[in-house]
């Protein structure tokens, strides 16, 4: 949408995160009077380049930053395919590679960086690891290699940094050899010293990589097009079968030094941009360029002489050029160069003056490189102030130490050492204090979300990290601050008189996952007997169903047994969904969504006799709505003589696994979809969880089945079967995250019920899997630890406790027709067995439509809400 006449132009070259940043902010302080135009040269709306890694394994992943609805707001354009190539300081304009121009009252550089490339011969041959575009041509090649070499390919990463350790991983869990070549005597050389670079090394080996060190790189060797190896400074060859070049970023600061060049060749007087010795444009603590009116953030602004490619002072910069033109007054205050290394069983993190580069400054060390475990902290000369850390094998002090940085620390340095055991005094944050770098998020604002939210008045305090991250953007982006903002909402609760009771109940003084083992331990099978045991009083209405729910998931006992029919709510009480009419819905098993006709005949013709609404529900399965109370028995009977199952549409367990039809049918199936997603449907059936559970299964990576939407997903690659974890439909949707790859079918079962096992035993009473892997210390890294390294060395009881529930599993239905004892709760009337003769039903769309739910006053079928 175009500008009007009166409204002040902003404009911003560049598509990237810190473009995305300052737009979401601006538009959010000043949407009146100004219209924000952004030009980026990709055709994606601004991604995540943080997660970059995920786009490697999985090419439909989806990085878009924030709510892409941000882009369809009435005073902001995103114009995609829009390269600027030239800027008219005194015009005001901006002109496109298209010969388009664009007119400005103000100017945002946002152009990023490029990935630094290598000059030595074969260059071209080399891949680098900076956009989308590159990542998937990473992985395309990688795929054609293992293709036409019928062997697994040596894809060699130049560059041993977070980027260079990333690619390399990428390529590993693509299913290639890695292999590092990295110019200094250790790894990370940016971030860590020698002694934490010797631990680094030990880790590393671990992973499978191999590591070539001290040398560098002369010539990427090869036959025509074909990659042979690399060739080093000391004649050594390197195999390789492909080369990625990661050995960092360089400001993209051609069209601000095309400018300055203008200027020259026409030897005018008019201002230069200002460029740093190292390239990027200069910037004042305003982040304005020598340019009035221009301003820049991002890694194409130098400051102080530096370009940093990370993406909290990125953000930061944004939200101060936002801030400025939104009429207030903002200043950036210097980088922020804290890292942590995203890799799978390497854990590493650095910050501050982590080379002991202040004068007088301390070093607290503890050391054990053959067990790959190095800590460091760097204080002051008094040794009261932090100045700066490494750590690597074990990083979970970097969490609460990185926003003391600066501070003095409230005990003794030596006791913040986690590998010598001691107990770090708690020290209170102060509210200046910031907990997310990557957003630049405070404690206080922390604190005042938790207090009532005082930065969103007249909202309700948050309570929950999902609630926080909503409300304040902390840890939404690199996550490592989530257990500290965690930490912190809960003293804050404490705090304010509210308590922080884990408790389900009044009832019930256990949490979920303390009840569930308390009654595992036990041994209790029961609903009389966890209450007497653990219990006060009768129970209600919250701790009731979380008991028979823990119940069916240890013993497979059915709903109405145990003393259990009295503690569920309407739907397992009667093994059917209440409608909003008071009239129940039938929903059988159809297992991977095989069907054969004659089933659907049987489905056809109960709905036709019994008058039912028939639909396909948005798992592919058939619902039948309408039914009456008295009905349920009569329809189910006709449904399991016909061989169909309950599909526990009522309960919380897994309802459907969604299936493509896979490599049976389709001409683009890898692996057959259809006979996996039924194996999971009939392992995984009747088992019930916290929350409602469903599963996915594409037979490739054009999924048809959307199973990154499911709780379980699973995708067919070249290598196997890829599991991904934690997608969650609904409200609050979230893709599923690959928790491992390549997978055979017995190890792909394996992993799927230590983390169902590990899910039921942890989560919180009515949390979907998304929720509980978001709030799980650890998220994703911590799943795979458990799930798929056994670091709790639990594999074995989670297992056993998967197969005690498929040896047990009975179909509900079927064991509640065999029983007159539970046949007797199917009546519409308390006092007569007689079903209402007096319902009438009008047509819609040439089926039943539903009934007005029931008045107040009126008869209520026994099992309906009560009001």
């Amino acid at each position: 949408m175009g500008t009007t006449h009166n409204e002040r132009r902003i404009l911003v070259i560049g598509g990237g995160p810190a473009a995305h940043r300052f737009t979401e902010s601006l538009a959010s302080r000043a949407p009146q009077n100004l219209h924000i135009t952004v030009l980026t040269e990709e055709a994606h709306l601004p991604y995540d380049r943080v997660a970059l890694s995920k786009a490697l394994t999985d090419r439909s992943v989806d990085l878009t930053l924030g709510d892409a609805t941000l882009w369809e707001a009435e005073h902001v354009t995103l114009e995609t395919g829009a390269k600027a190539v030239a800027i008219n300081s005194e015009l005001r304009t901006v002109t496109t590679e298209d010969q388009r121009t664009f007119e400005y009252d103000e100017l945002v550089l946002a152009t990023g960086s490029n990935a630094a490339t290598l000059p030595i011969p074969g260059n071209e041959h080399t891949f680098v690891y900076r956009t989308l575009e590159d990542v998937w041509s990473i992985a395309e090649k990688v795929e054609e290699l293992k293709t036409t070499l019928g062997r697994t390919p040596v894809v060699a990463t130049i560059g041993g940094g977070l980027l260079g350790l990333e690619a390399a991983a990428g390529a590993q869990a693509l299913g290639a050899q890695a292999v590092v070549i990295d110019g200094g005597k250790w790894l990370m050389g940016t971030q860590l010293d020698e002694g934490a670079g010797q631990a680094m090394g030990r880790l590393i080996a671990q992973t499978g990589f191999t590591v070539h060190g001290g040398v560098y790189p002369k010539e990427v060797l090869s036959e025509g097009t074909t990659v042979t190896g690399v060739l080093m400074a000391d004649d050594r060859v390197i195999d390789a079968d492909m080369v990625v070049v990661s050995i960092g970023v360089r400001p993209r600061d051609e069209l601000i030094r095309n400018y300055n060049q203008a200027l020259d060749d026409a030897d005018s007087q008019a201002p230069r941009f200002s460029m740093g010795p190292r390239g990027g444009v200069v910037i004042n603590a305003q982040c304005a360029t020598d340019i009035e009116h221009i301003w820049a953030v991002g890694e194409v602004a130098n400051f102080e002489g530096l370009c940093v490619g990370l993406v909290a002072p990125a953000n930061s910069m944004a939200e101060i050029v936002a801030e400025q033109l939104a009429g207030g007054q903002a200043e950036f205050t210097g980088f922020d160069t804290a890292t942590k290394l995203k890799l799978s069983g390497v854990d590493v993190a650095s910050f501050g003056d982590a080379f002991a580069r202040t004068e007088g400054a301390l070093e607290v060390v503890y050391a054990d490189a053959p067990r790959g475990l190095y800590q460091k902290l760097v204080v002051s000369a008094d040794a009261k102030t932090l100045l700066g850390g490494i750590f690597v094998g074990d990083a979970t002090p970097y969490q609460s130490l990185r926003p003391m940085l600066g501070r003095e620390l409230p005990g003794e340095p030596g006791a913040y050492l986690s590998a010598l055991g001691g107990e770090a005094p708690e020290g209170e944050l102060p509210d200046d204090a910031v907990l997310c770098s990557c957003n630049n998020v405070s404690a206080g604002a922390i604190r005042d979300a938790v207090s009532g939210c005082g930065s969103c008045e007249g909202k309700d305090p948050v309570t929950t990290v999902s609630g926080l991250k909503a409300c304040t953007r902390a840890g939404t982006q690199c996550g490592s601050c989530v257990p500290m903002i965690k930490k912190l909402m809960e003293a804050q609760l404490k705090k304010d008189g509210a308590e922080v009771s884990t408790a389900l109940c009044e009832h019930i003084s256990f949490s979920r996952p303390e009840l569930y083992e308390a009654i595992r331990v036990a041994d209790l099978h029961t609903f009389g007997e966890v209450m007497q045991r653990f219990g006060t009083g009768s129970g209600c209405d919250i701790c009731k169903p979380v008991i028979a729910n823990i119940l069916s998931s240890q013993t497979s006992v059915h709903p109405m047994d145990a003393g259990l029919a009295g503690a569920q709510d309407t739907n397992d009480r009667v093994l059917a969904n209440m409608q909003k009419d008071g009239t129940y819905s039938v929903v059988p098993r159809i297992p991977g969504g095989e069907i054969t006709p004659q089933k659907l005949a049987v489905i056809a013709d109960v709905a036709q006799r019994y008058g039912l609404y028939t639909k396909l529900t948005g798992g592919l399965r058939i619902d039948m709505f309408g039914a009456r109370l008295e009905q349920l028995p009569d329809i189910w009977r006709e449904l399991v003589d016909a061989g169909f199952e309950s599909g526990q549409a009522y309960g919380k367990s897994l309802r459907n696994v969604k299936t493509c039809v896979g490599s049976s049918w389709c001409r683009y199936g890898m692996l057959d979809s259809t006979a996996l997603g039924i194996e999971m449907e009939l392992r995984y059936r009747g088992l019930r969880a916290p929350h409602k559970l469903k599963m996915g299964v594409s037979g490739c990576a054009r999924e048809c089945a959307e199973a990154r939407a499911k709780d379980i997903g699973v995708i067919a690659t070249a290598e196997g079967w890829n599991l991904y974890v934690g997608g969650n439909g609904g409200a609050n949707p979230a893709h599923a995250q690959l928790l491992a790859g390549g997978l055979d079918d017995a190890t792909l079962f394996k992993y799927i019920d230590r983390y169902l096992m590990y899910y039921i035993r942890t989560a919180d009473k009515l949390q979907r899997t998304a929720h509980w892997l978001q709030d799980l210390d650890g998220g994703l890294e911590r799943a795979k630890q458990v799930v798929v390294e056994d670091s709790l060395g639990l594999a074995a009881e989670l297992e056993s406790a998967m197969e005690a529930h498929v040896a047990n599993y009975e179909d509900e239905w079927a064991a509640t027709l065999a029983d007159p004892v539970k046949l007797k709760r199917f009546r519409s009337f308390v006092n007569t067995a007689q079903p209402d003769t007096d319902l009438e039903y009008v047509s819609e769309r040439g089926q039943r439509r539903p009934a007005e739910p029931v008045a107040l006053g009126a008869s209520i079928p026994v099992g309906a809400p009560q009001h």
